[in-house]
């Protein structure tokens, strides 16, 4: 079909749409009062404090039932919030776990072999099971000697057994020290040798690597791990003087044993919770129990959770965003089906051709997401619809645009989402309600599309491990994009100048500056490190506070804006401010993108950009240049290829509205794909600039010498 006939095509369905819009107007008003939503989309979120130092924010909502449920009830520590959610649910279903039927191997067009699952429905525990197993498991745990407020680590991949096992040290006041599952050995290695821990929980696919570590770990002297479905766990080949067990071992011990449960206090360390070290080596974030306990309400309240919802678990528990997810599911009685980015869908890398990904099999109404997994989802249906040809390209952008402008008016919009956004609704299940998102920046662009193709609230919030995950976050009626949202009740959220980037709270038309969270959320400090604590905490007006670094300001309805972050500013050599992660989250909507890192040298007038692509795309690409070679590494270094991305680049900059110096003079495509094991971004994917810079600094001195 010629463009002239797919425009004519489009424009009989536009005037048939607006059409039908005029006659069924009335109708829709009746049914829907958009004017209830427009009030909802356009009301005051949070208030301005009176304070002696900067603008200060609180929210504007009157206290929550859940939130006076738990303060009526005196609940104070972790290990009470979730005894007291198990007691309440009592057999409703809590965790579920799909059964591996087999595994299997399948050959690619290229020729790789790739392993692929055949897996079951989910089976379920209930909450009365969880809350047993987790007592049986801490009392295992005092079986083979640990004693209560000494730290345990816990390196292991998001499954039901970690959060049984997190309960089981809650209940015997045993700190739980967090290390991502996909840090790097040295990482791992100073986890374990700062807080000098003796026994480690880990899993069957994270084993092997102790046979390495231990000798750089002489603390170690117990090992519990998470077994397999398939295969049994080699135990073989490690120090004789390691005392192992299986997960369900220690169960079984803590059944039988004498040993009682310790409850913490409020004021007891439940977390430390160690960052991805996006700007240097691990650190260790001391939360208590109390910290996180107003974490969850906090969240909670800021989310309309039902007793009918189901969530979809799979984000890393050893980050705060999921620990937080999931404990407020639990507090809600809400099912948690666990899962892998690796099963999420029927098209993921893990699941056989013609099997259904867990999402199917599920069908969640409501999960979490980093920005990252949002720009894959954004991509690929692009890549899906720009496969089906012209026609349904113009009808799938009719439809977004459709929706976008009645959604701003506070309309829904029925057939359109059932014609046009029905099967990629499907994708997550097809029940999907609310998707909370946090973590990193979420591109305007993504957010938007997201928003609309879902047909969800996608709901940005912000925080940081430091305050226990929880600060902002944006409600469902907001549809606005580049926002975080306004500040939760537990906390106060204010702005402070700073100077050296020319922020200050009497900019106009907003106030802006750095971001100063307070609230009982704002976690003890930083572990062993009392001088980095004393820098970025506080204690003022009979409250915690912490300096995060980021840069924001207050729209007029309370809500907070990130703008910059003081380590992502650089001022270029006549003088202009360039903002990394802005420009960033800008460009790299560009299908071609798999993950990039720009540069900027104070010395210069311009920035660069270091980029990892898609490999399909970067093929087509080439493909449409004549280019007969494909191999990655050779197209990574073809002129052609790295000129047609720099165009990319530039166009989608200059339609961003980024300024002539935001914009790269040159690009430098890696053939290496960048994973938490390369070094090159942390466990949660962000960009561990300086070792960017460090292994690509020839590839950066190249392009500013051309």
């Amino acid at each position: 079909m010629d463009e002239l006939a797919v425009n004519i095509g489009i424009s009989i369905i536009r005037g048939s749409v607006a059409l039908y819009d005029i006659i069924t107007y009335p109708v829709y008003a009746l049914i829907q009062k958009p004017w209830n939503q427009k009030k909802l989309i356009n009301r005051t979120r949070a208030v301005e404090l009176e304070t002696e130092e900067g603008v200060c924010y609180h929210n504007a909502d009157p206290p929550h039932p859940f939130q006076l449920e738990l303060r009526q009830a005196n609940i104070n520590t972790v290990e009470a919030a979730l005894s007291y959610a198990c007691k309440k649910h009592t057999n409703k279903r809590a965790a579920g776990t799909r059964r591996i039927l087999k595994e299997t191997e399948e050959v690619q067009k290229n020729g790789k072999v790739f392993k692929k699952y055949e897996l079951g429905d989910y089976s379920w525990l209930n909450y009365t099971e969880i809350d047993t197993m987790a007592e049986n498991f801490g009392r295992g745990l005092r079986t083979v000697g640990h004693q209560p407020h000494e730290n345990i680590i816990i390196f292991a991949e998001t499954r039901v057994e970690w959060m049984v096992a997190a309960m089981g040290c809650f209940k015997q006041s045993i700190p739980l020290c967090t290390l991502y599952a996909t840090l790097g050995d040295e990482a791992v290695i100073h986890g374990i040798n700062e807080t000098q821990v003796k026994h480690v929980i880990t899993s069957h696919e994270l084993l092997p690597k102790f046979k390495t570590l231990l000798d750089k770990c002489p603390n170690i002297t117990h090992i519990t791990y998470m077994t397999d479905q398939l295969q049994t766990t080699p135990l073989s080949g490690y120090k004789s003087t390691i005392d192992f067990n299986s997960f369900d071992q220690i169960v079984l011990k803590g059944k039988d044993s004498n040993f009682s449960g310790c409850p913490p206090r409020e004021d007891d360390t439940a977390i430390i919770m160690y960052t991805s070290g996006s700007t240097g080596a691990p650190k260790g974030v001391v939360m208590s129990h109390y910290n996180l306990v107003n974490s969850i309400i906090g969240y909670a309240v800021g989310m309309d959770i039902r007793q009918d919802d189901i969530y979809l678990a799979y984000l890393p528990l050893a980050h705060v965003l999921e620990l937080m997810a999931e404990s407020m599911m639990m507090m809600f009685g809400v099912p948690m089906g666990y899962s892998t980015p690796l099963t999420m869908t029927d098209r993921s890398s893990k699941i056989k051709k013609g099997c259904q990904g867990d999402c199917t099999v599920l069908e969640p109404t409501m999960m979490a997401a980093v920005p990252l997994i949002l720009d894959r989802i954004y991509k690929g249906i692009l890549e899906k619809v720009a496969s089906q040809g012209p026609w349904l390209t113009k009808l799938f952008e009719f439809g977004l645009e459709y929706k976008r402008n009645w959604m701003k008016r506070g309309w829904n919009t029925p057939i359109c989402n059932w014609i046009v956004f029905r099967k990629i609704r499907k994708l997550l299940g097809g029940r999907l309600r609310m998707l909370a998102v946090g973590g990193a920046p979420l591109s305007s662009d993504t957010h938007d599309f997201i928003r609309i193709s879902l047909g969800v609230p996608v709901m940005q919030g912000y925080g940081l491990t430091e305050s226990c995950g929880c600060a902002t976050l944006m409600d469902q009626y907001d549809l606005s994009t580049g926002r975080v949202g306004a500040p939760l009740q537990v906390c106060d959220v204010k702005l402070v100048n700073w100077e050296e980037g020319n922020y200050r709270i009497t900019d106009k038309p907003r106030p802006r500056g750095e971001i100063v969270i307070g609230g009982a959320n704002i976690a003890v400090g930083y572990y062993k490190n009392p001088e980095k604590t004393k820098e970025d905490f506080c204690d003022e007006d009979g409250r915690r506070w912490f300096r995060t670094g980021d840069i924001g300001e207050f729209d007029e309805d309370g809500s907070v804006k990130i703008i910059d972050r003081k380590k992502d500013l650089v001022k270029l050599q006549f003088g202009e401010y360039v903002s990394l992660g802005k420009v960033e989250a800008a460009i790299k909507i560009s299908p071609v993108i798999e993950n990039m890192c720009v540069y900027a040298d104070s010395s210069k007038n311009n920035i660069v950009a270091i980029v990892s692509p898609v490999q399909k795309n970067l093929e087509d690409l080439a493909h449409g240049l004549g280019k007969e070679d494909l191999r990655r590494e050779k197209l990574c270094l073809d002129d052609d290829v790295n000129k047609a991305i720099l165009d990319e680049l530039i166009n989608i900059g200059k339609k961003a509205k980024l300024q002539r110096f935001e914009l790269p003079g040159a690009v430098y495509l890696t053939s290496e794909l960048w994973t938490p094991d390369t070094g090159l971004v942390t466990a949660a994917f962000k960009l561990k600039r300086k070792s960017i810079q460090v292994k690509y600094q020839d590839a950066i001195n190249r392009m500013y010498a051309s």
